[in-house]
């Protein structure tokens, strides 16, 4: 695009900016399951799609480290516990 060779020695946040891109690829990513965790969370409490949110499964987990899961991403990003960030969801309008 910019034909910018790599002994620049430019950061990507000045390409970034020299190109006016704003919104990163993340933040949308992060808004978007935001936004569709308030829309399970809205559901009501049978509904199967939030049962398998809030759901856990009995037994051992296998050895290593544990799966970053979706509601692993939807606590980072919150900042609040699933049972919260889902109460959250259903007192307003779907945003957290």
């Amino acid at each position: 695009m910019l034909r910018i060779p790599w002994t620049a020695k430019r950061t990507n946040i000045s390409i970034l900016e020299q190109l006016r891109i704003n919104n990163r690829l993340s933040t949308l990513c992060y808004k978007n399951v935001l936004s569709y965790f308030g829309h399970i969370g809205k559901r009501l409490p049978s509904n199967m799609y939030k049962l398998i949110l809030v759901g856990k499964v009995a037994g051992k987990r296998p050895r290593g480290r544990s799966p970053r899961r979706w509601s692993d991403q939807v606590k980072s990003h919150t900042g609040l516990p699933i049972t919260e960030a889902i109460k959250k969801a259903e007192e307003q309008d779907g945003r957290l």
